[in-house]
C-alpha cells in the first residue's frame, strides 16, 4: 500500500462469525485486518471479479444470506 492513509472498517458480528474470522486468521498465521485488506482489494476489480474469487453458487448464497441477516437486523432496529 503505497498512501499510508487508513480508514477504519466497522461491523458487528454475531459471536460465532467473529470466532470464527479470528480461527481462521490464526490457523494462516494473518491478521483478520490483513485478510479484510487483501479481499477488499479484489473484490469487483477488472482482474479479479468476484466470482473469480468464489464460485457463482456460493456468490450467490453469500449474498442471500447477507440481505436476509441486513433485513433482520433492520427490523430489530425499527423495533
Amino acid at each position: 500500500m503505497t498512501d499510508q492513509s487508513r480508514r477504519a472498517l466497522h461491523a458487528y458480528l454475531s459471536a460465532d462469525s467473529h470466532d470464527q474470522w479470528h480461527a481462521f486468521a490464526a490457523d494462516f498465521g494473518v491478521s483478520v485486518s490483513a485478510v479484510l485488506e487483501v479481499l477488499g482489494k479484489h473484490l469487483g476489480t477488472s482482474d479479479h471479479p468476484p466470482h473469480a474469487l468464489v464460485s457463482d453458487a456460493r456468490i450467490d448464497d453469500f449474498v442471500a444470506d447477507a440481505r436476509r441477516l441486513d433485513a433482520a437486523r433492520r427490523r430489530r432496529t425499527r423495533a
